[in-house]
């Protein structure tokens, strides 16, 4: 038999080139195949008649309420979170309007569990439960086509692309490829809690290697086998990447960058901020939605801003960018300088507390906090000297508040706001119990991932959650509503306000300072119109004339996850 012979079963010879044919209108197996138009046993009698379905399903017609019923219950008979997570990701790729019904309609059951916490395990064993590509995989060697990769994509009217290169995944470190988990997760929040298209998300994995020798060594790693590209090799590719984004989509994409290590996240924002529109979530997210929670935290604490002083654990991108957008809101409320404002907050490494004699040691992004003042080796002595009034948790590192911190604390203050940002569950610097235990139920309390409610003397306690997923599904939707084609500062400020005026008199009373999920949608529609409102009055948006009621329209810009009825 010759090359491209067809054997006497009419099949083709393994060696034959086939062309892979698709058909223009899904209807019939390939419909069902098709997670963006699957309804599954939704369809109706008339669609089942138009497309080409009938025998391809049971009898059986299902409302999209009792098939979110039905996977609900099952999703709730696993036991380990990851399960959980490869369920939903299975919908996804199967139902993708049901995924997001059950994720708006359970955010607070299922956030969990499709972002932190178990985004987290999900990377860690990326390679494990790979199963369908979800986004795009752009390596070194694609050097010289990364505008033919992008071109790949199916989509072409793309509005929010969410970029990582698996250097720092939340607290767990260099997963190389396998963080390809964040921005999958991150856009379907971009999606379920901000209302932006599906179809319009992107995810993308700059794969330059890692320098994870468990990885590498690992026969099931889905990356480049080889360690991280450094320096000009490296710059050349993200160089080429954000060239071939703009091009090819325009002007007002929108970049967020996500979980890039400290000196490469801090060099691509400032290198391309004056350029493309870029967000940088671990920096500006992340700060944007701590300013929110300090801002709504002074309902409790009494004062303005200027008036506490704010003592930091980490100084990385989350410890240095929260710092500096509370020193702008400073400066916004009192008129002094943001030289002037920086002074009010302090904060500490893994060497100490930054101070001016250690100046000539410390990186760039650090150098505007080290203050005048003796070193200071322990964050339990940075307490004692300093007496701040806020602690915020950035390192990354667990259990680093303890019993004699969060003690201390309270005696210098009667009501402590005491904030354990680092992500996951495991890295938080301390328990929701363990603050309010060792403050005698005095502290005002959020962290990074999910605690529950913690009783005390007979009081319940329900911690606060920072989480960035308030701050930049909202955020995204008001650049993208607007047309904006800059990200400015004062942006980030608006958004902070945004997410603050959403919290109730009754959220208060509970002693919580972050609004509850269960109106991620209002709040982020809020968010949106106060970002979009700063992005007009700054010339920066480009959809004009200026809507009259910006929450009005947020909310008609959303995506709903209810099935259409099909021609």
């Amino acid at each position: 038999m010759g090359d491209g012979a067809v054997d006497d079963n009419g099949g083709f010879a393994v060696d034959q080139l086939v062309t892979p044919w698709n058909l223009s209108i899904s209807s019939g197996h390939n419909l069902l195949r098709d997670p963006h138009h699957n309804k599954g046993l939704a369809f109706t009698e008339r669609e089942r008649d138009a497309h080409y379905l009938h025998g391809l399903l049971p009898p059986t017609v299902f409302t999209q309420e009792l098939q979110e019923k039905k996977v609900m219950h099952l999703i709730r008979q696993y036991e380990v979170p990851l399960q959980r997570y490869i369920a939903m990701i299975d919908l996804q790729e199967r139902n993708e309007r049901l995924f997001y019904k059950l994720l708006v309609d359970h955010v607070e059951e299922l956030l969990p569990v499709v972002y932190t916490p178990t985004v987290g395990e999900a990377c860690q064993k990326f390679g494990s439960i790979f199963r369908r590509p979800q986004g795009l995989y752009i390596s070194l060697k694609d050097k010289g086509q990364v505008l033919e990769v992008l071109r790949n994509w199916p989509q072409r009217f793309i509005q929010v692309i969410v970029v990582t290169d698996g250097e720092r995944i939340l607290g767990l470190g260099d997963l190389g490829c396998q963080g390809m988990g964040i921005p999958v997760g991150k856009l379907s929040l971009y999606t379920a809690l901000g209302g932006v298209r599906p179809s319009a998300c992107l995810p993308i994995t700059i794969d330059v290697g890692t320098n994870n020798e468990k990885l590498l060594n690992d026969e099931f790693y889905i990356g480049l086998k080889q360690h991280r590209a450094r320096g000009e090799e490296y710059a050349e590719l993200l160089e080429e990447f954000m060239t071939a984004v703009k091009r090819h989509y325009g002007e007002k994409i929108l970049v967020q960058f996500e979980d890039f290590a400290n000196h490469n996240a801090f060099e691509l924002l400032h290198k391309y901020r004056n350029t493309h529109l870029v967000f940088n979530d671990d920096i500006q997210g992340t700060a944007s939605v701590v300013l929110a929670g300090l801002l709504s935290g002074l309902k409790l604490l009494g004062g303005t801003l200027s008036d506490h002083t704010f003592l930091f654990l980490g100084a990385g991108e989350a410890g240095t960018g929260i710092a500096e957008l509370i020193a702008l809101q400073i400066s916004k409320q009192t008129g002094v300088n943001v030289e002037e404002a920086r002074k009010k907050i302090w904060l500490v490494d893994s060497k100490g507390l930054l101070v001016s004699s250690r100046k000539e040691t410390l990186p760039h992004f650090k150098l505007p906090w080290a203050h005048e003042h003796e070193p200071v080796n322990s964050l339990l002595d940075a307490v004692k000297e300093i007496k701040p009034t806020v602690l915020i948790g950035t390192s990354g590192v667990g259990r680093q508040f303890t019993q004699e911190v969060v003690e201390t604390m309270s005696s210098n203050n009667e009501k402590p706001l005491i904030m354990a940002l680092s992500n996951p569950t495991s890295q938080a610097e301390c328990t929701a119990e363990e603050a309010y235990t060792w403050s005698q139920g005095r502290a005002i309390f959020a962290s990074g991932s999910p605690f529950d409610p913690v009783t005390y003397e007979d009081k319940v306690f329900v911690p606060g959650q920072a989480n960035n997923a308030y701050i930049f599904p909202g955020f995204g939707l008001g650049l993208i509503m607007c047309g904006a084609t800059r990200v400015h500062d004062d942006l980030l400020l608006a958004a902070s306000e945004g997410l603050a005026s959403q919290v109730t008199d009754e959220n208060f009373a509970k002693g919580i300072i972050y609004p509850p999920y269960s109106c991620i949608r209002t709040i982020s529609a809020h968010i949106a119109a106060s970002v979009a409102a700063k992005a007009y009055e700054l010339d920066l948006a480009s959809v004009l004339p200026r809507p009259n009621d910006l929450v009005k329209f947020a909310e008609s810009c959303m995506y709903s996850p209810t099935y259409p009825n099909y021609r």
